[in-house]
């Protein structure tokens, strides 16, 4: 159980803080509810505390997790296939997956791609989702504001390029 203040990361979503449990009927079932407030995108979410497994919802990581992703961010090698399809399933898959090692690999191999060859309409969409996801969460582990997270991974991706 996470309790108010405790900073959580809802896979395809990002990362929040809780602000609030509530108690609400919906659908004619009452049930509680974590309330998150989530910094980037300036939104709220409500999820059900008994699905809370089923979700998926984890703390953020920590320090050393971060430096772990960023290390890996700088020094990993392309590895796509070039099949979209099976690539996106397969980058759809790592995000549904809410590790943020998995999100990073997403919004590293698309960036690279990206630069080299561009990329398609959905890989673009992709792309945007995965780097909010894994930038709410760097801003919220390392106490960044978004523009400072989203600099971090764009200047390891520069540098390779």
């Amino acid at each position: 159980m996470f309790n108010i203040g405790d900073k959580v990361v809802y896979p395809m979503h990002g990362a929040g803080i809780i602000e609030s449990i509530e108690e609400k009927e919906i659908l004619g079932e009452r049930q509680k509810y974590y309330v998150m407030r989530m910094p980037i995108g300036d939104m709220k979410v409500m999820v059900p505390m008994r699905n809370v497994e089923s979700i998926g919802l984890r703390e953020v990581v920590d320090e050393d997790t971060v430096s772990e992703v960023l290390d890996r961010m700088r020094n990993q090698e392309i590895t796509d296939t070039s099949n979209w399809n099976r690539r996106y399933r397969a980058n759809l898959d790592k995000m549904k997956s809410g590790d943020i090692h998995e999100v990073a690999d997403v919004v590293h191999s698309l960036m690279l791609r990206d630069a080299e060859k561009g990329l398609s309409t959905g890989e673009r969409k992709m792309l945007d989702n995965a780097k909010q996801i894994l930038i709410s969460e760097l801003a919220l582990a390392r106490d960044l504001d978004e523009e400072q997270a989203f600099e971090l991974i764009d200047g390891i991706l520069a540098k390779k390029n």
